[in-house]
């Protein structure tokens, strides 16, 4: 196979299915040069999880941001403070009743339907609803959500759209004059959720700039609901394409958690992440200088077989499970907890209240955003006809 360029990452094929293009490069080329973007690229699992360890050669400040994203300690650990209470692992439990009922709720509304797209009936409203509740941002509002995240989305990484960065901008903007308003409502009004204790901690002092309350909204917003429909959708994906592991979850109850690990693995939600190079560094026999960009391939490190026996096969009972998909060290997803509680519940419901679902046969798109991998629709039978 020849070797890819960081263009390539906008193709069909490669959109379709990255994983034989990042088996090549982790095989023949584990630390590759894409001369076309001028980015290192590591593909194997323990040179990522080094990099991803090391916030003092590797740094996530890649370029003027307020977001907690791409901040390293202290400024890092001041923004995750702000935030880190309400996505505890006790705190995301105590979802779990509303969550479930969500659930409920949106598998209802397909009863006795013959088919559905499971993004936009299912996969999507679900956690959109979720975040827009524990920030205080109106549900009704999620197709302007969808929207304004999607433009923010296709701009991370390469695109075949020249305008995709202008839309991403104006997404932005967007956003930001949404939670403008909001903001003044909260100051005249607060309630009881994210936005009001942001205020509050905004109008401390120095505990919260403006700039940086109004990057934490729109990065809860777009990171609370983004990866979270696309573990959903990849994950039922994956499982519609391993009949044998579909009916494995089906039938064992209490081994969700589990499953979701390695749905996670074995398609992650988010492709790869960056950093930037403080030192020059060697790395399998070749020097990174300092200032060079490395791209981190989590997707590729979570089928490593040296690490995962068997990693181009879904096993739903693989245990352990120590993907990469949400990260590890200092930038550890803050929404891990969340979506790994909502992906397992919505998905045990999904296959149990329809034990005949099945792909339809229609073409899949996938969105043209490669580091967020995810499906432009997913249209699924739920008993014997197609979609209705």
């Amino acid at each position: 196979m020849a070797r890819m360029t960081i263009s390539d990452w906008a193709s069909p094929a490669f959109l379709a299915d990255p994983y034989p293009f990042y088996r090549d490069l982790r095989e023949n080329d584990p630390v590759h040069f894409d001369e076309s973007r001028e980015v290192w690229m590591l593909m194997r699992y323990t040179d990522i999880s080094e990099v991803l360890h090391d916030d003092v050669r590797f740094s996530a400040e890649l370029g003027p941001s307020n977001s907690m994203l791409v901040t390293d300690p202290p400024e890092h650990t001041r923004l995750r403070g702000l935030v880190n209470k309400a996505f505890t692992a006790k705190t995301v439990q105590g979802l779990r009743p509303r969550i479930e009922e969500i659930v409920g709720g949106l598998l209802d509304a397909v009863e006795g339907r013959s088919g559905m797209d499971v993004i936009a009936e299912f996969a999507y409203p679900l956690p959109i609803t979720v975040i827009a509740e524990m920030l205080g941002v109106e549900p009704a509002q999620r197709d302007f959500f969808r929207r304004v995240s999607e433009q923010v989305a296709f701009s991370l990484g390469p695109a075949a759209d020249p305008h995709a960065g202008d839309r991403a901008n104006e997404g932005r903007t967007e956003l930001v004059h949404y939670f403008e308003e909001l903001i003044a409502k909260r100051r005249a009004e607060p309630r009881d959720d994210l936005v009001s204790a942001l205020i509050r901690a905004e109008e401390e002092g120095d505990l919260l700039s403006h700039s940086e309350l109004l990057a934490m909204l729109v990065l809860l917003l777009i990171g609370g609901h983004e990866t979270t429909v696309n573990l959903i959708a990849n994950g039922l994906l994956a499982l519609l394409r391993n009949p044998d592991q579909l009916d494995l979850f089906s039938r064992q109850e209490g081994s969700e958690r589990q499953a979701v690990e390695e749905l996670l693995r074995y398609d992650s939600p988010v492709q790869y992440t960056g950093r930037v190079v403080t030192r020059d560094v060697e790395m399998r026999g070749k020097r990174i200088r300092a200032g060079d960009r490395v791209r981190l391939i989590l997707a590729s490190a979570n089928r490593d077989e040296e690490i995962f026996e068997g990693g181009e096969r879904l096993d739903i009972t693989r245990d352990p499970c120590l993907h990469l998909s949400f990260g590890i060290g200092t930038h550890f997803c803050l929404g891990a907890q969340l979506a790994r509680l909502e992906g397992a519940i919505a998905l045990a419901a999904l296959v149990r209240r329809f034990p005949n679902l099945r792909l339809t046969g229609q073409e899949l798109a996938w969105r043209p955003a490669p580091v967020l991998r995810g499906l432009e629709a997913l249209p699924v039978a739920l008993d014997g006809g197609g979609p209705g």
